[in-house]
């Protein structure tokens, strides 16, 4: 069966080895249907920076971060979450990661499991992510696509995508699974019989 593992992040700034989650949303998607819709906002971890700028993108305050989830006690939620979908010892039982930009969220959301875990994140995914942005450079290129810049909302807005509270992590994920369905049906690939001769 094909899963795939829809999700995003809210995090305290952009550099995961300083900065830390803050919000993660995930969805399971089981053979085209989502199975479930998980949300959870965290505390970062214990020694992770808090930057202001991220605070006014994401619209948390401190106070709202200080009443979070605390970090452990969501790691294991997130977990427990992988872990309904997906068999951490079954090799061939991982999910797709899928998201906006994902190679980011992956970055931080990795971190976090290396904490806890000694296997980490890889226990749970097959590391062949799922991502809109780089469909959507290769319409540009081609010509098929001219866009101010590549932001989801941005994109969103030009494609008719829903997108109903941007830079919250549940929002995003749900427009970003949205979006790709939609390329999807516009995007063609044939078969590949080999090398040009």
């Amino acid at each position: 069966m094909k899963k795939v593992l829809w999700f995003d992040l809210e995090t305290t700034g952009i550099d995961p080895d300083r900065h830390g989650i803050i919000q993660f949303a995930g969805l399971a998607e089981i053979e085209g249907v989502v199975a479930e819709s998980f949300e959870i906002k965290m505390q970062p971890h214990e020694g992770a920076m808090i930057e202001d700028e991220a605070l006014a993108v994401s619209g948390f305050s401190r106070e709202q971060i200080a009443s979070f989830t605390p970090h452990a006690e969501a790691y294991k939620a997130i977990d427990g979450f992988l872990a309904r979908h997906v068999s951490r010892f079954e090799r061939n039982d991982k999910f797709y990661p899928a998201g906006y930009n994902v190679r980011f969220d992956l970055d931080f959301l990795s971190r976090m499991f290396r904490r806890y875990d000694q296997y980490g994140l890889g226990s749970f995914i097959n590391w062949r992510s799922l991502d809109p942005q780089p469909i959507l450079n290769i319409m540009e290129y081609m010509g098929r696509l001219s866009l101010p810049n590549h932001k989801l909302q941005t994109v969103c807005e030009h494609l008719g995508v829903r997108l109903e509270n941007a830079h919250d992590a549940l929002s995003d994920i749900k427009a970003t699974r949205e979006l790709m369905e939609l390329l999807m049906e516009h995007v063609s690939i044939a078969p590949f019989t080999g090398l040009r001769t």
